[in-house]
């Protein structure tokens, strides 16, 4: 009787898996979201880069969700490892010609990130690679000066100032009656700097963000060194 059931059954799903493929239109144009996009954004958003527009305006839950998930990661790490840490990390560094050549790149890669979130919305990048930039200067300087440092404090308030920041945005537009993360600025001239409405405010507070939680992350990561 098992078999029959289970004969039955397979058969059932096995209908309904060929009916609901033999609705799939394969090969017909049915690209209408992807083509309002393309088509679109640069009227509707103001921004040139296309995946921009995607990810901060028409799909800007997206990015919240992802950057609370990215926090939720940073806490969590932090609860985990805090009774490790280590008073101090080895007083060792780096060879000179390593902390030379750290020392002047540091800055670049700082200024690297920034620039990458900064015009997100003209060129390929955005805040979560820019924030990752940053976050790899950080932690070429950890490796070079094992007593580098980091400011927790300043860190927790770029860190909150810039997802305060994110939130706001978002709300100024429900606010205006334009919808939760609405963009409610004046879009500008498409390929200037000053353009895109909220998206570059966006997605500078999401490299601020990401920066700052990734530095937390590394920080706490090396002092469970005893």
């Amino acid at each position: 009787m098992r078999k029959i059931i289970t004969i039955l059954f397979l058969a059932i799903l096995g209908y309904y898996m060929v009916d609901l493929m033999n609705q799939i239109p394969f090969g017909e144009d049915r690209m209408n979201v992807g083509r309002h996009y393309l088509e679109n954004t640069i009227a509707e958003t103001g921004s040139v880069n296309t995946v921009t527009s995607i990810v901060v305006s028409y799909r800007g839950f997206d990015t919240l969700g992802e950057v609370t998930v990215l926090f939720l990661a940073a806490t969590g790490l932090g609860a985990i490892l805090f009774d490790k840490r280590g008073k101090k990390r080895r007083k060792q560094n780096a060879s000179s010609l390593v902390k030379t050549t750290s020392k002047l790149l540091y800055p670049l890669i700082v200024l690297l990130g920034a620039y990458v979130f900064v015009h997100g919305h003209l060129t390929p990048g955005g805040g979560f690679q820019g924030g990752a930039i940053i976050a790899t200067g950080v932690l070429m300087m950890y490796m070079s000066y094992r007593r580098f440092e980091t400011n927790h404090k300043a860190l927790t308030i770029i860190e909150s100032m810039a997802g305060l920041t994110f939130v706001s945005i978002g709300m100024g537009g429900l606010i205006l009656g334009q919808g939760f993360l609405a963009n409610f600025l004046p879009l500008g001239e498409p390929n200037m700097l000053f353009s895109a409405g909220i998206i570059p405010i966006i997605y500078s507070a999401v490299g601020f963000k990401v920066g700052a939680e990734l530095t937390g992350v590394l920080d706490t990561l090396l002092k469970t060194i005893r």
